[in-house]
């Protein structure tokens, strides 16, 4: 059968799925097995450990493993990372698109995003402090799920007949495993397609909206023409607001991704160090106002985590439960930050000009750092210094039912935490959120049309590119009118559906791996110097 086919019947599946089982079949991604009553009391009521989802268990379970089979490579190759990424090992002759820092910021540009302003703040909004922890889990193992997944692509990459790269991991899966395995590679790139749209588009375009709209109605008010909200069915309204935001987005994001990858690469490249240098420093700036409560912050992180408040937790199975939720959240939202293990990035690293897959590997590494390590715990350091985060769900139902201020999810947490830690320079702290929200969730957007555009090459041919491309933008538009736990649902679970397939193909090459690993580092690597 040929990929064609195959991918149609994979679509047609998955959308005869979501008519029957609807947006909650979706949800249950996160929580299987655990949605089965069966295992909701496995081994025993008072340590259900059936309840802790298979896609945690998946993702930190692989991380490990090949963390300790490469030899914690995060720690040993992150300064051979940082080199390669200044261009010191750079030659403009070999096969790629892209030299390897725009190949990171490209998949930077992927991952930093919304996921570190408005999924830090969902995280922390359910989980609490503690859900950042998992966070960082998350990232340390998934570094080396980067590693992997990026010096794999590289390796079974193909170049087209026009010099251009075609990787990712349907191209590892069909060329690392063999043919026989090529049902695993329609099935990753269907599933790349579906999370362009949710995951890398409509929830981007929603947060902009979303934010730009609360912004609107700030300055005119809840019942201005532009902002008033119309009932198009029960439960769900729409302003002219929102309509204006969906077309611009449209638009911009529009004028770069028909250009293809150079414009793209050139575009992250500018726009990624840009939103991250301004997000960075307005963060800094807080936490250097708030650093007598910053211990006091890690200690809510590391307690939260592990040692909920034993009145609300109660005992047995009632904290494990809450623990449980913890850290859900925290790897949920540490995942659709930083991407480790999904297999998306790995499709822009597949792009660069080297003949080293571990060389591009080293450099994919640094993605998680940066990315969570770094921008996230921002995030969530802010929120919690200036005490943001008792406007969260789990503040009030764990620790003050009586909490009489408003509750704030995603992007608007955000914002308020940084109203409130600049409040001693600015009035327009929020207003520096909303910018970034708007840089990330472009940046984010025009890089995940690559990774779709990629996976509907591989599936159907160049063809089906440009009408990949109009799709894409349309979902833009959709995704700016949209209801919040849809698109989150609905782009959750794309992403778990996506991610196991890339695991599957990182256990399989483990040893593979290893032995290039071993090769490359055993070698002595020269700084390339122009004539």
């Amino acid at each position: 059968m040929s990929k064609s086919k195959a991918g149609i019947i994979s679509f047609s599946i998955i959308i005869i799925i979501l008519v029957i089982g609807g947006v909650s079949f979706f949800e249950s991604v996160w929580s299987f097995p655990g949605n089965f009553e069966f295992f909701t009391k496995f081994p025993s009521e008072d340590l259900p450990l059936g309840l802790i989802p298979l896609m945690v268990i998946a993702l930190v379970g692989t991380g490990i493993f090949v963390t300790i089979k490469l030899g914690f490579p995060q720690i040993r190759y992150f300064w051979h990372g940082i080199k390669v990424t200044m261009g010191k090992y750079d030659d403009p002759n070999d096969e790629g698109d892209l030299n390897h820092f725009r190949a990171l910021t490209t998949a930077l540009s992927a991952t930093v995003g919304i996921g570190n302003i408005a999924g830090v703040a969902t995280a922390i909004y359910y989980g609490g402090p503690g859900a950042l922890f998992w966070m960082w889990i998350t990232a340390f193992f998934g570094t080396t799920l980067k590693f992997a997944e990026a010096s794999l692509s590289l390796k079974y990459r193909d170049i087209d007949d026009e010099g251009r790269t075609e990787g990712g991991p349907m191209y590892t899966i069909e060329k690392g495993l063999g043919r026989n395995w090529r049902w695993l590679a329609v099935a990753f790139a269907s599933f790349a397609i579906i999370c362009s749209f949710a995951t890398g588009n409509a929830i981007q375009s929603f947060t902009v909206s979303d934010q730009i709209y609360s912004e609107t109605v700030q300055l005119l008010g809840p019942t201005h023409f532009l902002t008033v909200k119309y009932v198009v069915w029960s439960g769900f309204g729409l302003s002219i607001q929102q309509v204006i935001n969906g077309l611009i987005l449209s638009i911009l994001i529009g004028l770069v991704i028909i250009g293809g990858i150079k414009r793209i690469g050139r575009v992250t490249g500018f726009l990624a160090p840009l939103m991250a240098i301004i997000y960075v420093l307005a963060a800094l700036l807080i936490l250097g106002a708030y650093y007598s409560e910053i211990s006091n912050g890690f200690g809510l992180i590391f307690s939260m985590a592990f040692n909920p408040p034993a009145e609300i937790a109660g005992v047995g199975s009632g904290m494990f439960l809450i623990i449980l939720n913890t850290m859900l959240w925290g790897v949920k939202r540490g995942l659709y930050s930083n991407e480790a293990g999904q297999g998306s990035a790995a499709i822009a690293h597949s792009t660069a000009k080297t003949k080293y897959p571990i060389r591009e590997g080293s450099v994919a590494m640094l993605g998680p750092f940066i990315d969570t390590i770094v921008i996230c715990s921002l995030t969530g350091l802010v929120i919690i210094v200036t005490d943001a985060w008792h406007h969260t769900q789990f503040f009030v139902n764990r620790l003050d039912p009586n909490f009489s201020g408003e509750l704030l999810n995603s992007s608007l947490l955000t914002s308020f935490a940084f109203k409130e830690g600049l409040s001693w320079l600015t009035t327009l702290g929020d207003k520096i959120v909303t910018i970034s929200v708007l840089l990330f969730a472009i940046s984010t957007a025009i890089s995940w049309s690559f990774y779709g555009d990629r996976a509907a090459n591989y599936l159907f041919g160049k063809k089906a590119i440009l009408p990949y491309k109009w799709f894409f933008l349309l979902f833009v538009f959709i995704g700016a009118i949209a209801e919040l736990e849809a698109v989150w649902a609905f782009g959750d679970a794309a992403l778990g559906f996506m991610t196991f397939p890339n695991l599957i193909s990182i256990i399989l090459l483990s040893t593979s791996l290893k032995v290039m690993t071993k090769k490359y580092f055993s070698e002595k690597h020269t700084e390339f110097k122009k004539d």
